[in-house]
């Protein structure tokens, strides 16, 4: 999925932490058999490999998360969208100087972008791309299914707690190893061995989405690799967006959004969504909460 993940659990015995660690890994690798664009035999590549020639039959797992995709861009006015690969594809993000793509290119290319480009068959249960050059992505919302998807078969086996970390998108339940809540760090953009914040997780879920290891410079300014789906224009002026919620999936997609609508629109949408919160940092070091979050600052 693009991302390494690290799993924990809280048990009595190692043995039955070691079985059900074991279990988490196998559930992920099956999503990514599933979901992942750079397998060509997943059902996401299939979908893609058929894009403007017709529909492909899909799991019920596969096209329901689709159709949960759907739902968030339409809640997020298409701020989130899988099929902005096309886009994607036009800029290296290297953390190096990059020059922009032709103005033509880009405003082609943007033809090929759109969620209300792709087609759902809920009788035949079959996906399709309306134009040959489109191209889908599960990458912001799939690690968050899988981590949700280990979290419930963890809780069904009654094992007392746990968390699925997908490369700092964290999931937990139960309490830590201390009886405490799970507490996540909210780390500098500039130095991601530094703490700025902790907040107690409590059966939640947090994704951040931050430039730290994929942008580029241009011209002094430093471009995400966040791609804004209207004028497919890698975005700046944010260097970080995490959201809590009860759902990695969820946290998932809105940090995608959040972080293309920028922070006044990003938490004006945030307060009307509830058991949802997040921390928004600009590229000025600016620090943004909405509403309610509890949270704790660490002093330097």
């Amino acid at each position: 999925m693009g991302c390494s993940f690290e799993l924990g659990i809280i048990a009595q015995h190692e043995s039955t932490a070691n079985h059900f660690l074991e279990e988490g890994i196998r559930e992920i690798q099956r999503i990514e058999h599933l979901l992942s664009e750079f397998r060509p035999d997943s059902q996401i590549s299939e979908i893609n490999a058929n894009a403007g020639k017709g529909q492909v039959v899909v799991d019920d797992e596969v096209l329901e998360l689709i159709e949960r995709a759907l739902k968030i861009s339409r809640l997020s006015k298409g701020y989130f969208d899988i099929s902005v690969g096309p886009l994607k594809k036009m800029y290296r993000f290297t953390n190096k100087e990059f020059n922009f793509p032709e103005k033509h290119h880009i405003s082609n290319t943007l033809k090929s972008v759109g969620y209300q480009k792709i087609a759902i068959n809920r009788v035949s249960k079959a996906v399709g791309l309306n134009k040959s050059s489109m191209h889908i992505s599960m990458a912001a919302i799939g690690k968050g299914y899988a981590a949700d998807l280990v979290r419930k078969k963890w809780k069904e086996n009654n094992i007392a707690g746990g968390y699925i970390d997908a490369s700092g998108d964290l999931t937990t339940f139960g309490k830590d190893e201390n009886g405490e809540p799970w507490k996540i760090g909210i780390a500098n953009p500039d130095d991601s061995q530094e703490m700025l914040f902790q907040i107690p997780l409590h059966e939640a879920s947090v994704a951040t989405s931050g430039d730290y290891e994929q942008h580029f410079l241009y011209n002094g300014n430093r471009y995400s690799h966040n791609i804004d789906p209207f004028t497919g224009m890698p975005i700046k002026g944010i260097k970080s967006v995490s959201i809590f919620s009860l759902s990695a999936e969820l946290s998932d997609a809105l940090a995608t959004a959040v972080y293309a609508m920028g922070v006044q629109k990003g938490l004006d949408f945030l307060n009307q969504l509830p058991q949802t919160h997040g921390i928004i940092i600009n590229d000025h070091n600016e620090v943004f909460f909405s509403k309610h979050l509890a949270y704790e600052a660490i002093s330097a």
